[in-house]
């Protein structure tokens, strides 16, 4: 039964496009250990560990799969060190990967604990609202621990990981957009055919 039980955890972890995902963040792992490092390695695998969530979540295939994207790239794009090279590609992954990771976060605190109210269940417009203002809250909450991360990252492991005062804040700024507009999504997409059918895998 135990055998079984995991082979049905494997092929749920490796179903669908966000199977893919998973299956390339593993190779991205072994990548990271083998060519870049053990930075990158405890990177990689922080990004391994978080591709594993949306399944829990019961996050629909399109958001696994966006979410799963979003973190890969992410991480490569600080491993290469893209960041640096493109001005603009740091806004722009906190206000898209923020917004997708508390979308899946909500999701996950919904249907694992129900601490949260399922964006599925909202009924009438002030519960929609509150179900945007807790994912925006989530977005910012995570961006402020993904900052400390950095922090911390830089004083006491690398010190080429970038940080400042204005580098902090647009981050921060980025996030809570990006997570404001994920709620919003999770709202519509609740309502999508009047059955709220589209959040479910």
């Amino acid at each position: 039964m135990a055998d079984a039980t995991g082979g049905q955890v494997v092929r749920a972890m490796l179903r669908g496009p966000g199977g893919v995902v998973r299956a390339a963040g593993v190779v991205c792992v072994l990548i990271a250990l083998v060519a870049r490092g053990p930075v990158d390695t405890a990177l990689f695998a922080l990004v391994l560990a978080g591709l594993v969530v949306p399944p829990a979540a019961g996050a629909p295939r399109g958001l696994d799969a966006a979410y799963g994207i979003g973190l890969v790239l992410a991480a490569w794009s600080g491993a290469l060190d893209l960041y640096q090279a493109v001005a603009w590609l740091d806004v722009v992954m906190h206000l898209v990967v923020t917004g997708l990771v508390a979308a899946v976060a909500h999701l996950l605190l919904a249907r694992r604990t129900g601490a949260l109210l399922d964006p599925v269940a909202t009924d009438g417009g002030a519960q929609r609202v509150g179900v945007v203002a807790v994912t925006a809250s989530l977005g910012l909450a995570l961006s402020v621990l993904w900052e400390i991360g950095e922090y911390l990252g830089n004083t006491y492991v690398d010190d080429t990981i970038y940080v400042g005062y204005a580098d902090t804040i647009g981050d921060l700024v980025a996030g809570g957009i990006g997570s404001v507009v994920a709620g919003v999504w999770l709202t519509a997409a609740a309502r999508g055919r009047g059955t709220g059918r589209s959040l479910r895998r």
